[in-house]
């Protein structure tokens, strides 16, 4: 079986938070089956003219000071809408800093509660990246969202924190395209989760139109 591409972006040499080290191993051996995964710190591989050869873009971004250039919004608009997967992982919605990649999101974090044991549910247990998905708990930050309201985005999951549930995981099509965001991702620990790789693997294969 030819597997399809997909490029994982994040932060190496100065993390502010979230060391791709690690992860990029996880990810890795989560999508191996399905897909060669280039890992790369360097944002110039997001123009157009980089990106195109690949089927799926990951982010697992941590620069939380620089915004990406005009350029490299553009090519991942670009590439996106003209059919391409994006699969953003907790901290890599940190490109919502382009407020025209917030827009391709659907979302922008707004408050960061501390860590903490997280009870998810299953809110689409018919849309094929949740199939066979149970609920589960893991470990991570309960990041808070502020939603576009002109996205039409369906929410996947949700975790519970105070007697209320919150919005983790959601997906929609952006032109041609396919967005998906998965709130957990704070470490290496949290993608050895079982339930979690399997849904990562999902997502993936969703957003990039995979068969299987």
């Amino acid at each position: 079986m030819n597997k399809k591409r997909a490029l994982l972006i994040g932060d190496y040499t100065h993390p502010k938070f979230y060391p791709l080290q690690g992860v990029d191993r996880e990810i890795t051996h989560i999508l191996n089956d399905s897909f060669s995964v280039q890992c790369t710190e360097n944002n110039h591989m997001l123009e157009e003219s980089n990106l195109q050869s690949f089927d799926l873009c990951i982010s697992y971004h941590d620069s939380w000071r620089e915004k990406l250039s005009s350029k490299q919004t553009s090519g991942l608009l670009s590439c996106i809408s003209g059919g391409r997967g994006l699969l953003v992982l907790h901290n890599g919605i940190v490109l919502q800093k382009k407020y025209e990649i917030a827009q391709l999101i659907g979302a922008r974090n707004v408050s960061h509660p501390s860590l903490q044991k997280l009870q998810m549910r299953v809110t689409a247990p018919d849309h094929d990246i949740m199939l066979d998905i149970s609920p589960f708990e893991i470990e991570d930050e309960p990041y808070r969202f502020e939603f576009d309201p002109f996205c039409e985005t369906t929410i996947l999951l949700e975790y519970e924190m105070d007697g209320e549930w919150h919005p983790a995981a959601w997906a929609h099509s952006y032109g041609l395209g396919r967005v998906v965001y998965l709130l957990p991702g704070r470490d290496q620990a949290v993608f050895q989760h079982p339930e979690y790789r399997k849904l990562v693997l999902q997502a993936a294969k969703w957003a990039a139109r995979s068969p299987g």
